[in-house]
C-alpha cells in the first residue's frame, strides 16, 4: 500500500507549500485523462493562467469546470483561486531564471550556471515536498528489519551501491548486486522480515519494479524512492519516498533528481545512525579501518 501523504484538500494555499507545477508533475500518473489536459494547459502557460477564470482553463483544457475543481483539490488547493495564486507566486522572475533550460549553443559557463540552478532548486523544492512521516517510517522499518535488498539500475544504481555501503558500515545487513537477474533472483530468497529498497526516477523501469513485486510476493517488506508518485514502483511498494525535479531539456531533470535522492538518502542514514546505537562503533570501527588506506 502506498504511504505517500498527498495534502489534504482542506489545506489551502500555503506559501510553504511544494510547487504546484512540481506536485501536478509527480501525480501526472495518478490523474485522469481529463485531469492531465488541465495540468497540460496549466504546465504549458502558467503565467497566462493566472489571468484566467476557471471556465477560460476548462475551455482551453478541452474539460470541465467540475475536472479543473477536482485538478486543484488533487494538488491539496480549495479551489482553482488557490491555484492562481500559487501558480503567480511560481511565476516570479526569480523561479522562472532558476528553472531555465540549458539550449544549443551554451557556453559552458552558461551550462554550469543553469544546471547548478536547477539542482538548487530542485533541493529547495524538496524540502517542502518530501512527505518527513514516509521518512520516518522508512527509518524504522530498516531499522526492525532482518535484511536489505537493494534494487536499481543504471543511473540509479550508483545510489543503490552507496545506499547499501553506508547501511553495511552500520552493521545493518545490507546488499546490493549490480546484475539486476542477481537482484531478482535475491529477492525470491527475502521472507517475512526482510525489506527490499528500490530506487528509480522514473518508476516505471521494467526491472526494477519487477523485484519489487517478487519481494512483496514473499511476504518482505517495500520501499521505494522515486519521483513520481503515481509510478508502478510506487504502486509495488508499502512504503514510498517521493521526491525529485521538475522537467528540463537535456536530461537536466534526471540528473537533478539524482542529486535529491542522494540527499534523501543521506537523511535517512543521518537518522539511523542517530537511531541505532550500534552504528556508532561501527562507523568508528570502519573509519579506523579506511583511515590504513589514506596517505
Amino acid at each position: 500500500m502506498e504511504q505517500y501523504s498527498k495534502p489534504s484538500a482542506e489545506a489551502g494555499f500555503d506559501h510553504d507549500s511544494p510547487p504546484v507545477l512540481e506536485l501536478a508533475r509527480s501525480h501526472a500518473s495518478a490523474l485522469s485523462r481529463a485531469e492531465q489536459r488541465v495540468a497540460d494547459a496549466v504546465a504549458a502557460a502558467p503565467a497566462e493562467v493566472v489571468r484566467m477564470s476557471v471556465g477560460d482553463l476548462a475551455r482551453v483544457s478541452d474539460t470541465s469546470i467540475g475536472t479543473v475543481t477536482r485538478f486543484c483539490q488533487r494538488l491539496g488547493l480549495r479551489g482553482f483561486q488557490d491555484l492562481k495564486l500559487a501558480l503567480a507566486r511560481e511565476s516570479a522572475p526569480v523561479h522562472r531564471r532558476l528553472a531555465e533550460d540549458v539550449e544549443p549553443g551554451d557556453s559552458p559557463a552558461q551550462v554550469a550556471a543553469k544546471v547548478l540552478a536547477s539542482s538548487a532548486r530542485a533541493l529547495d523544492d524538496a524540502v517542502r515536498l518530501v512527505d518527513g512521516d514516509a521518512v520516518a517510517q522508512v527509518v524504522d522499518a530498516l531499522l526492525g528489519s532482518r535484511r536489505i535488498v537493494f534494487a536499481a539500475v543504471g543511473t540509479s544504481a550508483p545510489l543503490a551501491a552507496d545506499a547499501a555501503y553506508r547501511m553495511a558500515t552500520m552493521g545493518l545487513d545490507a546488499v546490493f548486486a549490480a546484475d539486476p537477474h542477481v537482484q531478482h533472483v535475491t529477492a525470491r530468497t527475502l521472507r517475512a522480515g526482510d525489506l527490499c529498497f528500490a530506487i528509480s526516477h522514473t518508476g516505471a523501469t521494467r526491472e526494477t519494479v519487477a523485484v519489487l513485486r517478487t519481494a512483496r510476493a514473499t511476504g518482505a517488506g517495500t520501499i521505494a524512492l522515486t519521483s513520481f508518485a503515481g509510478s508502478p514502483a510506487a504502486a509495488a511498494a508499502d512504503l514510498v519516498l517521493v521526491a525529485g525535479s521538475r522537467e528540463t531539456a537535456y536530461r537536466v531533470e534526471a540528473m537533478s533528481s539524482r542529486l535529491v535522492h542522494l540527499a534523501l538518502l543521506d537523511a535517512v542514514h543521518v537518522s539511523l545512525a542517530l537511531r541505532h546505537p550500534p552504528a556508532r562503533d561501527a562507523l568508528a570501527a570502519a573509519e579506523e579501518l579506511l583511515a590504513e588506506h589514506r596517505y
